[in-house]
């Protein structure tokens, strides 16, 4: 998955995670997040937003602009897209690896490949 894609589906949900936070999620480093992120501002995707939390510390909370919103959608039709074409090529090749089975199998496999 893409990481501005990544970022942007769950900063759309919870814009006011941790970079650490979201690091774990997408399963990538807290230097490729906080990499990213400036990206996205730099893009005008999100806008961040500093407050202080209860234990006196610094916090980010990271807002999806209309324009981050946009791209979030026309990425997310684009992984749409990809995945449908994976899926209708994983499908014929199901097919095709049945068809073969049930031509060059022995009569106890061929049952069990219809079950």
């Amino acid at each position: 998955m893409n990481t501005h894609y990544g970022l942007l589906k769950i900063l759309s949900e919870e814009s006011h995670l941790p970079q650490r936070a979201l690091a774990q999620k997408l399963g990538i480093s807290l230097g490729k997040v906080n990499f990213c992120l400036g990206e996205l501002a730099e893009k005008g995707w999100i806008k961040v937003q500093r407050f202080k939390n209860a234990q006196n510390k610094a916090a980010y909370a990271y807002l999806l602009t209309p324009w981050g919103m946009e791209e979030k959608a026309r990425l997310t039709l684009h992984f749409l897209k990809q995945k449908m074409e994976e899926y209708e090529r994983l499908e014929s090749e199901i097919a095709e690896l049945s068809r073969e089975l049930q031509k060059e199998s022995p009569p106890a496999l061929r049952a069990a490949v219809s079950d």
